[in-house]
């Protein structure tokens, strides 16, 4: 199986080839954000999660607190469902439900998406996950890993894509989540992380299976 970091590199290639001066913009952003090392207020291992409610694909409430009274937790902060590197991510984790399952583990995936446009009809019965929305990004910037669209990739979403973010995020138009993975442990524990302000880079879904493998050998 072709791992995520092959499929987000193979992104990154067709990115480079269909816009170069884009691409190289992000590059120099990307590699200013990481010198002053943006995500560093991100919560560490060893960190109590802090709980949350927010609704999913359909409406419905979710908490922190219901999915760790079922094990622990995987949460996943994402972009949106507009972003090609989130969706090879989901899909990716999708691949592995069983496995997470089977390790005594839930796993939610947040972004800032209204409930009713982060995903597809077809996206909704696809993922058998909860999807939340987290439109104002408190949920992430209580984990520490929301920040400030910076305006060249504003431009970008707007003037290459059409994205009106304002309008996808119900009137958030400037924050979004650095992309990250936190593995808690169902006493509310941060076991492991992934956090990198480089969107394009994301977790491993080996890297948390085996991590879960870890918790549940531990028990």
């Amino acid at each position: 199986m072709t791992s995520l970091r092959n499929q987000t590199d193979a992104q990154m290639d067709k990115t480079r080839q269909n816009n170069p001066e884009f691409a190289r913009e992000v590059d120099k952003l990307l590699a200013e954000a990481k010198a002053f090392n943006q995500g560093q207020s991100a919560l560490e291992v060893g960190d109590k999660a802090p709980d949350f409610t927010l609704p999913n694909a359909k409406g419905e409430q979710v908490s922190l607190a219901a999915l760790l009274s079922k094990g622990a937790a995987i949460i996943s902060f994402y972009r949106g469902s507009w972003c090609p590197y989130c969706n090879l991510q989901l899909r990716a984790l999708s691949d592995k439900l069983t496995e997470i399952h089977h390790l005594g583990a839930e796993l939610v995936a947040i972004s800032p998406q209204l409930p009713d446009e982060s995903m597809s009809i077809v996206e909704k019965h696809a993922l058998s996950f909860p999807v939340l929305s987290d439109q104002d990004a408190k949920t992430a910037g209580s984990f520490g890993v929301s920040w400030k669209v910076p305006d060249v990739l504003a431009k970008h979403m707007k003037d290459d894509r059409g994205l009106d973010l304002e309008k996808i995020n119900n009137g958030n138009g400037s924050i979004l989540p650095i992309p990250a993975t936190f593995i808690v442990d169902k006493e509310g524990r941060i076991i492991w992380r992934f956090v990198d302000v480089d969107y394009r880079n994301r977790s491993e879904p080996e890297d948390i299976i085996r991590q879960l493998k870890i918790l549940k050998s531990n028990e």
